[in-house]
């Protein structure tokens, strides 16, 4: 029974890692950008929903809402002003660039409001309901539903709207898209705002989760999204939800077996193998470039 909790708590975590995984596997799936500010919009969408609950007073629904709105308007910002001048720059530009946007955010929030961390407040009574005989916190169910929610909003998104065609479309080809009069741009900031959205999302239910949130807190998560898209396929919308899933059920079976103090170089093992042996993911496929 014991095993059923651990389970269904590595799969809460993971589902965390998953969310901001997707925003890292959508942005490198449209334009080959590997954005590492983005572990810093998963941070605000935590303090945004701090601020919602233990300020102005919002229900948890409606404060995860917010945070997803507002993140949805930060990562497009973020494109327009850092990175959609370096379209047709080369790869180490445009990375130095990410990494330069994530310092500059994480200790702007650092010089408005210190380094210092936060309690967040309790939204949800953490009950726990016996399922086969294990006992299962209301909590992690909740996080499970409305991850479930997302990623599947998301996957209707990509497959049935005439944004998600325009996804799939620049994805593949973006000049043959301009050509048949879709708007790259406006597609890429499109990208930018589903993916920082899911990632203020993430961040809202982490802070619920681990009830502690700080201005650097997005940097070891973000590093373990990263580490899941690559673990599902780098580029691909499925495989970023599976490598989440899988990421924290086995950060979370190291933890059981009695070395937690692994627990975090567990997902760098596992970037290190998958890269050996399979470098392109579960999901991808060796595709040859042409010269």
């Amino acid at each position: 029974m014991e095993w059923i909790q651990q389970l269904v708590n590595g799969i809460s975590l993971g589902s965390i890692y998953a969310l901001i995984a997707l925003g890292y596997t959508m942005v490198y799936g449209i334009i080959k950008l590997i954005n590492f500010a983005h572990g810093d919009v998963f941070m605000l969408g935590a303090f945004i929903g701090f601020y919602a609950i233990a300020r102005w007073d919002m229900h948890f629904i409606p404060a995860l809402i917010l945070a997803m709105a507002l993140c949805a308007v930060i990562g497009v910002i973020i494109e327009r002003v850092a990175y959609k001048r370096l379209r047709n720059a080369t790869r180490i530009a445009a990375l130095i660039t990410a990494i330069g946007v994530s310092l500059l955010i994480e200790y702007t929030v650092i010089f408005f409001r210190g380094p210092s961390p936060e309690a967040y407040p309790k939204v949800i009574e953490n009950k726990t309901i016996e399922i086969l005989g294990a006992q299962i916190g209301v909590q992690s169910i909740l996080i499970l539903v409305i991850s479930f929610v997302l990623m599947m909003l998301l996957q209707f998104i990509v497959h049935q709207t005439k944004i998600g065609k325009a996804m799939r479309a620049v994805s593949h080809d973006a000049d043959a898209a301009r050509l048949m009069g879709i708007n790259v741009d406006n597609t890429i900031s499109a990208t930018f705002a589903i993916g920082s959205a899911l990632a203020g999302a993430a961040g809202v239910i982490f802070g619920i989760y681990y009830t502690r949130i700080d201005p650097l807190m997005g940097v070891l998560p973000g590093l373990k999204a990263f580490v899941a898209a690559v673990l599902g396929g780098i580029g691909i919308i499925p495989g970023a939800m599976v490598g989440g899933l899988v990421l924290g059920v086995v950060e979370t079976i190291v933890s059981a077996l009695g070395y937690s103090l692994w627990r975090d170089a567990a997902a760098f093992v596992i970037l290190i193998l998958i890269l050996i042996i399979r470098p392109s993911g579960i999901f991808g496929k060796n595709t040859r470039e042409k010269v």
